[in-house]
């Protein structure tokens, strides 16, 4: 699906810039992160016009079959995913190093099968989640990030499957994000029966969401990078985080779970040291 920006935005803006556009591609993701990730580049756009003028956005939030190949086509400029994707490790990108959300998407709740509820609230270090099995759709850009701290990651089915594999006990739990895991449950978890989501535990490991650019496209790189850092001074950043997400971080109650915390060793140089600030405001 191709969304663009309003028509007479798009006329005027095609009249200073003819044939020029930005071409954002915000698929395989949930409606949430998609429209989060679009009022941020159009607010770090808007926030860098004076200097680069007022291009037309194309957005593209179809899923694709080869995440890594986004930018080798030449189809796309821009797109947002967490710092240090695997599946980009042999890519040509640039990366953006100016977290997009406070590192919302390192905060993972788990689903449980109701019978069991008790036992896996009673758990509060890694070693003891490490005894059951994680199940993670395959593909899963964060299996390996678990398999790294010592979890035994079942990777295997789709999204839509994963939840009927959990009730048939193909696994014990799924850690799904704080950001998506209302709209997953809902739609996909719930309606088969026998599963709830715990409300004790909080996992946590850094994984910034960040812009990736196409490589020959430096300019645009150079301004959104510019741009973030306007509007993370401004406070733009801040409030568009508060309206998308604000509400669902209190009504999860994160603060006052208990925190098992593992290691992300895939995180780039430029974000080596990332720690998110959410738990923290």
């Amino acid at each position: 699906m191709l969304i663009c920006l309003p028509l007479a935005l798009l006329w005027y803006s095609t009249s200073n810039h003819p044939g020029t556009t930005i071409k954002l591609w915000s698929g395989s993701k949930t409606p949430a992160h998609q429209a989060y990730e679009l009022e941020v580049l159009e607010a770090v756009l808007a926030a860098t016009v004076k200097g680069y003028g007022d291009i037309p956005l194309l957005v593209d939030t179809t899923d694709l079959a080869d995440e890594a190949a986004i930018f080798r086509t030449g189809d796309f400029d821009v797109f947002g995913t967490v710092a240090g994707n695997p599946k980009l490790a042999a890519e040509e990108k640039t990366i953006i190093p100016h977290p997009l959300m406070k590192g919302l998407l390192g905060y993972r709740i788990l689903i449980v099968r109701a019978a069991e509820r008790g036992k896996l609230a009673a758990m509060a270090s890694a070693d003891a989640l490490q005894q059951r099995r994680l199940g993670i759709p395959a593909g899963g850009i964060d299996a390996e990030l678990f398999r790294h701290n010592g979890f035994k990651a079942v990777e295997a089915g789709s999204i839509d499957d994963l939840f009927t594999r959990q009730t048939e006990k193909a696994f014990d739990y799924t850690a799904l994000g704080v950001s998506e895991i209302g709209e997953v449950f809902t739609q996909k978890a719930a309606p088969g029966g026998g599963l709830v989501q715990d409300e004790t535990l909080l996992i946590y490991y850094p994984f910034p969401l960040v812009f990736y650019v196409n490589p020959n496209n430096p300019e645009l790189a150079l301004r959104i990078n510019q741009g973030m850092q306007v509007i993370a001074r401004t406070g733009e950043l801040d409030q568009i985080f508060e309206r998308h997400f604000g509400a669902l971080v209190d009504g999860l109650g994160l603060k006052q779970r208990r925190l098992i915390r593992l290691d992300n060793p895939f995180l780039p140089a430029e974000l080596s040291g990332f720690e998110s600030t959410l738990l923290a405001d």
